[in-house]
């Protein structure tokens, strides 16, 4: 009788493991980006650590990766380097790196005081979690890093960490 229990037991604990894989899968998948999404990102003017305007349509043209991130987020702070490093090595070809901090303008400031990076850190503050969905990321997770190609195209979206060579192979595609 025992054994019965136990195999109940664990037949019950595999059905609830897959249902909750199943749901994770399902919530934090990146769904289909707003036709209109990159047209938005472009026509905003976020202002910078410091707290001048910047706008966005002075990337319009260029290749560029869009990096949602936010000071609390341990994974967006570990990719930040890879990303400044990238800046430097493709800047000249072209590249533009932004980083839109879903947090606080002071915040924003003090962490890039402590860690400058080689591109600019903007604060959009919580609204910024209603672009990176209009960009198809449902579940507002962090961090969430976008490529747009010249012609103002996505050609990555990706929530969580990035692979640094998945994303500069996809970078030099749009060069």
């Amino acid at each position: 009788m025992n054994r019965r229990r136990w195999l109940a037991l664990g037949a019950l604990a595999v059905g609830f493991g897959g249902f909750g894989a199943w749901v994770a899968t399902r919530h934090y998948t990146v769904d289909a980006a707003d036709a209109a999404a990159v047209d938005l990102l472009y026509g905003l003017t976020l202002p910078d650590a410091h707290e001048q305007p910047q706008a966005l349509s002075a990337l319009r043209g260029a290749p560029v990766v869009v990096n949602f991130w936010a000071t609390w987020c341990p994974p967006c702070i570990e990719e930040m380097p890879e990303l400044s490093a990238m800046q430097t090595e493709l800047g000249p070809r072209g590249l533009r790196v932004v980083g839109i901090g879903i947090d606080s303008a002071a915040n924003v400031r003090q962490f890039s005081e402590r860690t400058p990076m080689r591109y600019p850190l903007l604060v959009a503050g919580p609204g910024g979690i209603e672009l990176a969905r209009r960009f198809g990321n449902q579940a507002g997770a962090l961090p969430y890093t976008v490529v747009i190609d010249r012609q103002s195209r996505i050609a990555l979206r990706k929530l969580g960490r990035f692979d640094a060579e998945v994303l500069r192979t996809v970078i030099l595609q749009t060069l």
